[in-house]
């Protein structure tokens, strides 16, 4: 199994880089792949920030790009879980945040929006 980095994926999505998107497509397609949740928070970053794509389109294209044959999500349950709050509002990284506090009482933060996005969720988001 091989690993890929952000740049891999982006390049797989957006084809901007027709070069490096036929090889990252390769790559990509050959299977066998594993994928980092980190990878996948740095490249909805990169796709909203850099290409200006609303959360909701990555979030399709991260759920599309995670669920290709031979693509292999470190945390598939918590990926799962995080794009389909993205869905309901909630940013991508502050849903992984709360889906690794799932065994918590509570995830505390400063954070306004996400106390606001996370209401109703299993655990229970507040400022301390």
């Amino acid at each position: 199994m091989r690993a890929v980095d952000t740049n891999i994926i982006v390049r797989y999505l957006t084809g901007d880089d027709p070069g490096q998107a036929a090889r990252a497509r390769a790559v990509v397609d050959a299977g066998n792949v594993f994928v980092g949740t980190t990878v996948l928070l740095e490249t909805d970053w990169v796709l909203r920030s850099v290409y200006g794509l609303a959360p909701e389109h990555v979030a399709d294209a991260l759920s599309a790009f995670s669920g290709l044959p031979g693509v292999t999500l470190e945390n598939p349950t918590l990926v799962a879980g995080a794009l389909a709050s993205v869905k309901k509002g909630m940013d991508f990284a502050d849903a992984l945040h709360l889906g690794a506090a799932a065994k918590c009482e509570a995830m505390l933060t400063f954070d306004r929006r996400f106390i606001g996005t996370a209401s109703g969720d299993a655990v229970k988001v507040m400022e301390p």
